[in-house]
């Protein structure tokens, strides 16, 4: 407990002297409200490691490169698809009102969602650095926009999605053991709870053993896809073909409707944009950003259509909208015997996306802090593991909360249409880093047209349900968001401390065994 490494380092102490340990700016690498000149962004990899392995001693890019390219496709693949496509994909279908429009929306969802993430590999190789919207915002806009983000994600959205995703787990695998009666709320509650315990543990301990869980259970996401495929090709070789057969029959005629149907298949394919939280641990970023989301964002979409086309083979539209499981009484219908595949296929689904949810949360909460947005000593590392290991803990306490009230469903979604606030302003961060960065190397550029379509779309995303269906509990989020200014000015702004956090993060760095970020310990 004396190692000097993360004990006595002087530029630890010296921190502690200055009061850096509250929630600071301190010596952010980007100085108080300035956005970063694009001469002081390196994007060449002899300067800052990004194409290397591991990075340098005493470099602030400090995580090692452990996630190669089918990490990546795995960490996209395995988030976008979580239960929704296996339990209830009947969303488009209700508001469309035909199978043939139906598809073509998941289609054009797929191709809208790829459009967006080809922004994000612009963003990612321009500036290779974790923390996605956050890095953006920061530089681009500067530090108050960014800090809104990291408050509304960290201490809201990211753990919530993290709390539902693994009650959703617990449940389907409590409904297995418990045929005849509803399985307890408090059973599902304490599972659903130790899920997120064993998935920080695994998240804390290895990223090489989070990255192979994620490519696991990836797999095994993918394998239920294939059999679900496979039993639709069967039914309509034998000429189950009656209920695509109906093609626009009953298209809906509102606009409206088909405007609520996009919102609901683009939610479908959230997840996009998780690889650029972890650019710094992506191996050859130039190289593996843009190839993961060209293989994952296609793969998703092919998934997706041939899931719903498949479906649509073995039961009518109404009987598809009436399913609490659709999957199941797919299952049930064609796999015979081995119908018991199919609850087990939503189980290990939910806990891969469970998996790269925490591990994808984790490092905009370390990013963070690094830059002064959240208090010091959630942006340390292990000094052995060289994991995030105190913004991933952090990550999960806010979720073990939500995991007591029954409501976290209605949470997400009334604070769901910020998330196209912040894709929005992803899109404009680029359109101002196009004028103010022109010099900054693109390894990768697209089309003007695409970030300004895309900007569009998630201006009408963000308005669209408020106008649609107008709630106090839009401006309820909304005012949660700004009560995030009662925190930036006197913490981060004026770098205030608050007292007694240097005793804590002492404290918190010998139990934790983490040091700060700009400590590499030697190979």
């Amino acid at each position: 407990m004396e190692n000097p490494a993360y004990v006595n380092d002087e530029n630890s102490a010296k921190q502690r002297k200055q009061g850096h340990d509250g929630v600071r700016m301190g010596e952010s690498l980007r100085g108080r409200g300035q956005s970063v000149p694009g001469a002081e962004i390196q994007t060449e990899g002899k300067h800052t490691g990004v194409e290397g392995s591991r990075p340098a001693p005493n470099d602030p890019v400090n995580l090692e490169r452990r996630v190669g390219l089918l990490s990546g496709v795995a960490l996209i693949v395995g988030t976008m698809i979580g239960s929704g496509i296996f339990v209830s994909p009947k969303g488009l279908l209700e508001r469309t009102g035909s199978v043939g429009l139906s598809l073509i929306i998941w289609a054009l969802c797929g191709g809208l969602s790829l459009l967006g993430a080809l922004c994000y590999v612009e963003l990612g190789c321009m500036i290779p650095t974790s923390g996605a919207e956050h890095t953006y915002f920061l530089v681009a806009f500067g530090h108050l926009p960014a800090f809104l983000f990291a408050w509304v994600s960290i201490i809201i959205l990211k753990p919530a999605m993290l709390a539902i995703i693994c009650l959703s787990f617990s449940k389907y695998l409590v409904e297995a053991f418990s045929t005849d009666c509803e399985p307890p709320r408090l059973a599902i509650q304490l599972l659903g709870g130790l899920t997120i315990v064993l998935i920080t543990f695994i998240n804390s301990y290895s990223v090489t053993l989070a990255t192979k869980v994620q490519n696991i259970f990836t797999a095994a996401k993918l394998i239920a896809i294939v059999i679900i495929v496979i039993g639709g090709i069967v039914k309509l070789a034998q000429g189950n073909t009656q209920f695509l057969g109906r093609g626009f029959e009953g298209s809906t005629t509102s606009f409206g409707d088909v405007a609520t149907a996009f919102y609901s298949g683009l939610w479908a394919y959230d997840g996009w944009n998780n690889l650029n939280y972890v650019t710094e641990e992506l191996k050859k970023p130039y190289t593996n950003l843009p190839r993961a989301i060209i293989i994952g964002l296609p793969l998703v979409t092919i998934c997706y259509l041939l899931v719903n086309i498949s479906y649509l083979a073995v039961m009518s539209p109404e009987e598809l909208l009436s399913s609490e499981t659709v999957a199941v009484t797919f299952g049930n219908r064609v796999l015979g015997w081995a119908a018991f595949f199919m609850p087990l296929a939503v189980c290990l689904s939910t806990f891969g996306a469970a998996n790269g949810t925490a591990f994808t949360s984790g490092r905009l909460c370390f990013v963070a802090a690094r830059e002064g947005h959240m208090v010091d000593v959630l942006s340390y590392v292990h000094i052995k593991k060289l994991t995030p290991s105190p913004a991933l803990i952090f990550n999960a306490l806010i979720a073990l909360v939500m995991v007591i009230p029954s409501d976290i469903a209605s949470l997400i979604d009334f604070f769901s249409f910020t998330a196209w606030i912040f894709y929005g302003g992803a899109m404009a961060a680029l359109l101002v880093m196009r004028r103010t960065m022109k010099d900054t190397p693109r390894p990768y550029k697209v089309p003007i047209f695409i970030p300004v379509l895309v900007l569009i779309i998630s201006v009408y995303l963000v308005i669209g349900p408020i106008i649609d269906s107008p709630k106090f509990e839009y401006l309820y989020a909304t005012l949660f968001i700004l009560a995030g200014l009662v925190f930036y000015f006197p913490f981060v702004y004026y770098r205030k401390s608050v007292p007694g956090m240097g005793y804590m993060t002492t404290f918190l760095q010998l139990l934790l065994q983490v040091v700060p970020t700009d400590i590499i310990p030697d190979a």
